[in-house]
C-alpha cells in the first residue's frame, strides 16, 4: 500500500513496539500510519520473548484467541545448570497470577503478522511496507513528517547498524533533513512522528540525539541445534569453567546464545567449526549427538553486537521516540521487546488521549510525559542487567566464579533453599517494575480460559 501524503501520526518501524502503537492509537479514531522498512516480517534471530505482561495486554485487546492459535512454546521456569548440579532460577507458576503464569515464545514474524491483521482491520490504520524512512522533514524548527524512498537495500547482519545513506540536502545543525523537491522518493506529513525503528534508529541519527552508553563486556553467538525428545524444557542457563551459554527451548529446536569476551567474535571465527564444537560439547555433553549437523557452518552463527544505551531526552518537537530507539536493551532476561511494548501502551495512554479530544501537532509537555512516565522502570531495568553482564556474566567468562563439581555457590544454595525468592525474578522479568494497561477505548471483550 502507498503512503498518503498526510496522517496525524507516522510509526517509523513496524515492530513490536511500532505495530502496537498503531493498532491502539487506530482503535481511538486517530490517523496512523506504521511504515515498515522490509517488504515483509520474515527475518530471523530476532527476539521471541512474549512475557506475561504483553500476553494480558492481548487478552485487553481481545487478541488472546489469536495469539493462541499462532506456533508458541510457554516455559514456566529458567534453571541454571553447573557441574555441580541444577538450580532453579525463576519459577514463573509460582509468582506469576493470573492466566499466564509463563513466559512464551513465538516467531516474531508470526507475532507481527497477527497485530498486523488485527491493526488494518481498523478504518484509520494504515500499514506500508519497503517504505524506509531517510530523513525527517520540519516546519518552523519543528519536526514536520518524514521523508521515504522504497526499499531496496540488502538487510545487515544481526547485530549490526543499518546502512544509512545521508539525506540528500545539507542538514541543519543538529538534525537531518529532506526536503520535499529531493529524490527521497515521498514526503508523509505528519502531526506526530513517532521512532519505533530499533537500537539502530535511523529518526534518532537524523533528530541528532546521542543516547549515552554504558557498553557491555560481552557479545553473543546465536544458534541453532535440533531438539529431541527427553531433553530437558524451558530455558536453560549452562556455566561451567569460562563457558557460558543459555538454551531457549523452542518445541523442536534449541534457540541457543553463546556468550563471548566483547570484541572475540573475529579470533574466536578464525580458530574454526570444530573447535567450537568442541566447546559445545565440552560444556553440553548430550548435545554431542548433533552437532556434526548443526550448526552447518560458522555462517550458521550469528554476532548479536550487544549495546545498552539511554537517550536523556525522548523527544523533540512534533518528535518523539520509544523503545529500542529511545533506550536499547541488552538481550539479559529478554525483556527488551516487552519493555518496548509497555511503552507504547504509555504513550497511547498519555498522547492518544490527548490527540483524541484536540487536533493538530501535540504540545511538547504531553510528550515528555511519556519518559517521565517510563523511565523508572527503563532505569531500573538496565540496572538489572547491567549488574547481571558484570556480577555475572563477565565474571563467569573469566573464571571469577567458581563451578566446583561438588559445591554450589551460596546465593544459589540460597535461592534453591527457599523457592519463594524464585518469584522475585519471575516476576521482574515478566511482569517489569511498572506493567501498563491499555486504554479503555482501545480494548475489545473477549471469553478466554485458562491456558
Amino acid at each position: 500500500m502507498a503512503a498518503p501524503e498526510r496522517t496525524r501520526v507516522a510509526v517509523v518501524g513496524g515492530g513490536p513496539a511500532g505495530m502496537f502503537l498503531g493498532l491502539l492509537l487506530a482503535r481511538g479514531g486517530i490517523d496512523t500510519v506504521v511504515l515498515e522498512k522490509h517488504p515483509d516480517f520474515l527475518r530471523d534471530f530476532r527476539g521471541d520473548t512474549v512475557h506475561a505482561s504483553t500476553l494480558g495486554l492481548l487478552d485487553e485487546l481481545g487478541l488472546g484467541s489469536a495469539f493462541a492459535a499462532l506456533p508458541h512454546r510457554l516455559v514456566d521456569s529458567v534453571e541454571i545448570q553447573l557441574d555441580a548440579g541444577t538450580v532453579r532460577l525463576a519459577d514463573f507458576g509460582r509468582a506469576l497470577p493470573g492466566l499466564h503464569p509463563h513466559v512464551a515464545f513465538v516467531p516474531q514474524w508470526d507475532f507481527l503478522e497477527m497485530l498486523a491483521g488485527a491493526a488494518e482491520r481498523e478504518p484509520h490504520f494504515t500499514l506500508v511496507r519497503s517504505a524506509e524512512v531517510v530523513g525527517l522533514t520540519h516546519d518552523a524548527g519543528r519536526v514536520a513528517g518524514v521523508g521515504l524512498r522504497d526499499y531496496a537495500v540488502g538487510e545487515p547482519a544481526v547485530g549490526e547498524p543499518a546502512v544509512v545513506e545521508p539525506a540528500v540536502v545539507e542538514p541543519a545543525v543538529g538534525e537531518r533533513s529532506v526536503a520535499e523537491s529531493t529524490s527521497s522518493g515521498h514526503v508523509l506529513a505528519a502531526d506526530l512522528v513517532v521512532a519505533c525503528d530499533g537500537r539502530w534508529s535511523t529518526v534518532r541519527e537524523a533528530a541528532g540525539l546521542i543516547p549515552r552508553t554504558f557498553g557491555s563486556p560481552v557479545d553473543i553467538w546465536w544458534f541453532r541445534v535440533p531438539r529431541h525428545e527427553g531433553d530437558p524444557g524451558g530455558g536453560i542457563g549452562r556455566l561451567s569453567g569460562h563457558e557460558f551459554m543459555i538454551m531457549i527451548d523452542r518445541g523442536d529446536t534449541w534457540q541457543c546464545g553463546y556468550l563471548i569476551a566483547k570484541g572475540a567474535d573475529a579470533a574466536l571465527r578464525a580458530e574454526g567449526l570444530g573447535a567450537f564444537r568442541e566447546k559445545l560439547a565440552r560444556l553440553q555433553p548430550w548435545l554431542a549427538d548433533r552437532l556434526d549437523a548443526s550448526p552447518a557452518s560458522l555462517d550458521d552463527v550469528k554476532l548479536l553486537n550487544i549495546i545498552l544505551e539511554r537517550l536523556e531526552e525522548w523527544h523533540r518537537d512534533g518528535l518523539l521516540l520509544i523503545g529500542d530507539a529511545a533506550h536499547p536493551m541488552s538481550p539479559v532476561g529478554g525483556v527488551g521487546i516487552n519493555l518496548a511494548i509497555q511503552d507504547a501502551v504509555a504513550t497511547a495512554q498519555i498522547v492518544g488521549q490527548w490527540m483524541r479530544h484536540h487536533p493538530g501537532p501535540v504540545p511538547a509537555d504531553v510528550l515528555s510525559e511519556v519518559r517521565r512516565r517510563r523511565l523508572l522502570p527503563t532505569v531500573l531495568v538496565q540496572a538489572f542487567q547491567r549488574a547481571a553482564a558484570r556480577g555475572i556474566v563477565s565474571r563467569a567468562l573469566k573464571g571469577e566464579i567458581a563451578t566446583s563439581r561438588t559445591a554450589i555457590p551460596l546465593p544459589l544454595r540460597v535461592l534453591a533453599r527457599f523457592p519463594i525468592l524464585q518469584a522475585i525474578p519471575a516476576r521482574f522479568i515478566a511482569i517489569g517494575p511498572r506493567p501498563e494497561h491499555t486504554p479503555s477505548w482501545a480494548r475489545r471483550l473477549e471469553r478466554i480460559a485458562p491456558r
